[in-house]
Order: structure tokens, then C-alpha cells, then sequence
């Protein structure tokens, strides 16, 4: 019994210390570059109108973010990331059931504002910037399957693309959990005419980082 009580006392002990020493270094007020990785949960929506149904799927994100602060409270995050997005679905036709998944890569470059109530917490949001690099559709039926990867030589497939994100950060003195969600400002369209189906990503991503 007092083994017990001595091991739980060490136990509280240790895990104080290492709060007081993450909490004595108040990462609000230093510069820090770090690696992150995690993954997204996209979909696709259309903000006029139009149907189109699809299921959400994973895809992954990672990259490197700096925190560059402007005062305690305050600060920005720049961040540069790869980061897979896009949707999924399944049906049928005539009778003969059929699956496809659509996966849209990017270089993602969100510029964000922080606020730091606490050291512990950072809650970011701010203006995105993607940039379309590849995109593969699968398509398996009973009667055909494709596999393409298209290489965007159509103009009408928008490249370019304005997002907006949102998310907080949970600061474990160098490990950093994140949470975001984000959405296009533009859709996937370049000139209305392509007769790819007019959507906007919109995803939910989750990430592990460490600051360097």
C-alpha cells in the first residue's frame, strides 16, 4: 500500500512539473517552425443550386508551418502544405452497381491570423491560396473500370483557387494538435463552360505537429 501511494505520488509529481515547465515557457512570445502530418475529410458542395451528391473521403495533409508572433495574444501562422481532397460515390444503373472516387491534390498556402488567449491554446483563421497539381478519377463497374489522371490541360479546370479556414491548435509544449475546417471561395470551374460538374471543396482536416 505505501508503495502504491509513493508511485502515485511520484506519478502527480512528474506530470505537475512537466505542466509548470510547458506553462514557465510561454511559446506565445518565440518564433517556431514545425512539421505536421494528418489527414483531410473532404466533400464537395454547390453554393447555387445544383445537384450533385457525392460521399465524402480521406486524403492526406501535410508540411511545415512558422508561428511568427505580433505581441503575446497575437501573431500569424503561414503554412505550406500537401494536401489531397475530393469526394466519392456509388450507384447503380440498369441494374449493374458501379463506385468512383475523385482525388484532387494541391499545394495548400494558408496565411493565418492566431490568437493566443493561452499558452496552451491557439485559435487560427484566415485566407487560403490552392493550387490544383493532379487529379485522378477511378471508376469501377461490371461492365467498365477507368483509371485516369488528368493533367489539366483544359483551361476550363480552375487551378487556382481562394479558400478560407478556420481551426484551433491544442500546444503540448513541442507537440501541437491541430483542427481545422475549410471551404473554396471559387468554384473548381474555370469559365462555366467545362463539363466537369461545378463544385467547391469543402474538408475537415486533423494533424499531429512538432515544433523544430
Amino acid at each position: 500500500m505505501k508503495k502504491l501511494t509513493l508511485m502515485i505520488a511520484v506519478a502527480t509529481l512528474m506530470v505537475g512539473n512537466s505542466f509548470a515547465q510547458s506553462s514557465g515557457d510561454d511559446i506565445r512570445e518565440k518564433i517556431s517552425i514545425g512539421l505536421k502530418v494528418g489527414a483531410n475529410y473532404s466533400n464537395v458542395y454547390d453554393s447555387e443550386g445544383e445537384q450533385f451528391n457525392a460521399d465524402p473521403k480521406f486524403g492526406l495533409a501535410t508540411g511545415v508551418f512558422v508561428a511568427i508572433p505580433i505581441g503575446k495574444y497575437l501573431g500569424v501562422q503561414p503554412e505550406l502544405l500537401f494536401s489531397q481532397k475530393g469526394f466519392q460515390g456509388s450507384g447503380s444503373v440498369l441494374g449493374s452497381e458501379y463506385d468512383f472516387t475523385r482525388t484532387t491534390t494541391f499545394i495548400d498556402v494558408p496565411l493565418l491570423l492566431a490568437f493566443k488567449p493561452v499558452s496552451m491554446i491557439t485559435i487560427l483563421a484566415g485566407p487560403q491560396y490552392s493550387y490544383l497539381i493532379k487529379e485522378k478519377y477511378v471508376f469501377n463497374s461490371a461492365i467498365v473500370n477507368i483509371d485516369q489522371q488528368d493533367e489539366f490541360e483544359n483551361d476550363n479546370i480552375r487551378k487556382n483557387i481562394l479558400c478560407f479556414l478556420g481551426g484551433v491548435d491544442l500546444n503540448l509544449s513541442s507537440l501541437v494538435l491541430g483542427a481545422r475546417v475549410g471551404w473554396d471561395l471559387q468554384t473548381n470551374k474555370g469559365d462555366g463552360t467545362s463539363t466537369t460538374p461545378r463544385y467547391k471543396n469543402m474538408w475537415y482536416q486533423a494533424t499531429i505537429g512538432f515544433r523544430l
